[in-house]
């Protein structure tokens, strides 16, 4: 389940000044980019649509909000990725077209159990419809698989997020949730070469980005390998409001030796 508000960091110690770049420090300024973003957008950021460029398929920007730039460098344009299992792509969600599917993975009892999300597809827009009528900071996709929808993914900022406070966030870190829909997809090592997938394709869109991030429940074993089976280090563990997580790191740094 996505992290909630809170207003603790995990408590690790920062790093030197001259540690190598996969350490985690602890930097308590404002990042230069969401500062710009404030000044550039007179306080307030322009809605983008649930491709991340802005646009009529939401609350259109006015003459005093002026467009701000993408916070996720445009998920929708990103490359498709070959892996062992086959042709992935990401699909930024469209209500429309995808509220009845996610809401079907949501129903199952081994997702709700993380999630939170079972019941009437209500619940399941109400979780989508903040993102897609945010600012951008959080993407929901559809993962495709050789042209066939298996997975949910969240791309999102997490140094914008309330994750941030709990650990020493640093600028454009990208953070990760998924869930596999399928039965028949769990269980047989997929997670982790998806995971591997999404997270190079963090690495190879957004330049910005040094790490990838992940919190997943410290009670789903699966989940927690199938992130350290994909390159993951194990950094922490952190308490959020609804759970006590694993905060899993992937870094650029370490992207060959991983």
């Amino acid at each position: 389940m996505p992290p909630t508000d809170a207003s603790t960091d995990a408590g690790i110690e920062p790093a030197t000044a001259d540690a190598p770049d996969c350490e985690d420090t602890l930097d308590l300024r404002l990042p230069d980019e969401l500062v710009a973003l404030i000044v550039d957008c007179g306080g307030h950021t322009a809605p983008l649509t649930s491709d991340g460029t802005t646009g009529s398929d939401r609350s259109a920007t006015t003459e005093s909000d002026p467009p701000c730039g993408d916070l996720l460098d445009h998920v929708a344009t990103w490359s498709p990725a070959t892996t062992d299992a086959g042709v992935f792509q990401l699909v930024p969600v469209r209500i429309e077209r995808d509220l009845a599917l996610i809401s079907r993975w949501m129903n199952d009892p081994a997702v709700a159990a993380f999630w939170e999300l079972a019941g009437p597809a209500c619940v399941t827009e109400a979780h989508l419809r903040p993102q897609l009528d945010g600012d951008g900071r959080s993407v929901p996709c559809l993962g495709v698989l050789d042209g066939t929808p298996m997975s949910y993914w969240e791309i999102y900022r997490a140094d914008l997020d309330p994750l941030a406070r709990h650990y020493p966030a640093r600028p454009h870190d990208t953070g990760i949730h998924l869930l596999v829909g399928g039965v028949a997809d769990r269980g047989r090592g997929l997670g982790t070469t998806l995971l591997r997938a999404v997270a190079d394709l963090v690495l190879d869109h957004r330049p910005s980005c040094a790490r990838v991030v992940a919190e997943p429940d410290l009670r789903n074993t699966p989940s927690v390998s199938a992130f350290l089976s994909a390159g993951f280090r194990f950094a922490a563990e952190v308490d959020l409001p609804d759970k006590r997580a694993a905060l899993m790191v992937r870094d650029r740094a370490l992207r060959a030796v991983l």
